[in-house]
């Protein structure tokens, strides 16, 4: 399977690696790390040169209880940046993590690959629409409430069940639209208690049978490192296991801080498989 990035055919046949740059000064592990240009684009670079086939790139930070700012300033965060490294690395497809579609057009305008979108649509009734104009795939993620309000008291009748029907819904709705190539994403952590994201990730395989390609993020999640009595920096070993069995039951990408770590789990399964 191969899905067309504004012109770049990348296939699907392989798992890939999408590097994570937050560009933004209160992310839960690397807040402002990378805000400045020359730190950023070092870290893109450095996710390439380890072999990320994707760069996702976000300006707002969705970790729970996360400051809400304006598409103004998310914009400033990313804009210039984002225009650089397209203009720096060329070769790289990059994704935008953003929930709003003001944002989405003004960077496919730019020349984004791929548009990451925390909410599938569900934040911003025009995210279908202004997607749907460039031929860039979408990714779809399942969200219980908003970044502000996603763990305040999270419910499910059936987590497995009601994270199937939203994809299903939502993935129609973004067709509808006109958009041709879906991703799908559990999201791990939005809105979900540490017993639902377990529950959901030992049915991954069930989720994949829905037929779409499938991302998986959960590098220095807390469903990890909480678990674990740990920090978000300590969790690499296990996080590995984890993507392994992720990519056991079909995830397509793997979304990561540590990219080198996530390429060698992928050559490792290739190998069993």
């Amino acid at each position: 399977m191969t899905i067309n990035c504004n012109g770049t055919l990348l296939s699907l046949n392989e798992p890939l690696v999408m590097g994570i740059l937050n560009l933004t000064p209160d992310s839960f592990s690397d807040g402002g790390l990378f805000m400045q240009q020359k730190a950023a684009l070092t870290q893109v670079e450095k996710m390439l040169t380890e072999g990320a086939d994707i760069i996702d790139i976000g300006g707002y930070s969705s970790r729970p209880h996360a400051i809400d700012i304006s598409v103004e300033e998310e914009l400033k965060r990313m804009y210039e940046i984002t225009q650089t490294i397209l203009r720096t690395f060329p070769q790289a497809i990059v994704s935008i993590d953003t929930f709003r579609s003001q944002v989405a057009q003004k960077m496919l305008d730019l020349g984004v690959h791929i548009i990451n979108d925390i909410s599938g649509g569900t934040l911003d009734a025009n995210m279908h629409k202004v997607v749907a104009k460039y031929p860039v795939p979408y990714i779809l993620m399942h969200i219980q409430g908003t970044p502000q309000t996603m763990q305040n008291k999270p419910f499910y009748q059936n987590v497995v069940e009601e994270v199937r029907d939203y994809f299903v819904e939502n993935v129609s709705k973004a067709k509808a639209a006109g958009i041709k190539d879906i991703i799908v994403d559990p999201g791990f952590g939005f809105g979900k208690t540490l017993e639902h994201n377990y529950k959901l990730f030992s049915e991954l395989a069930y989720l994949k049978g829905l037929g779409f390609p499938m991302l998986v993020g959960i590098s220095r999640k807390s469903m990890i490192y909480k678990l674990l009595e740990t920090t978000p920096q300590d969790i690499l070993a296990e996080t590995a296991a984890l993507h392994l069995s992720a990519l056991t039951a079909g995830a397509n990408i793997l979304r990561v801080h540590e990219v080198k770590p996530a390429k060698r789990i992928i050559k490792l399964h290739q190998m069993m498989h």
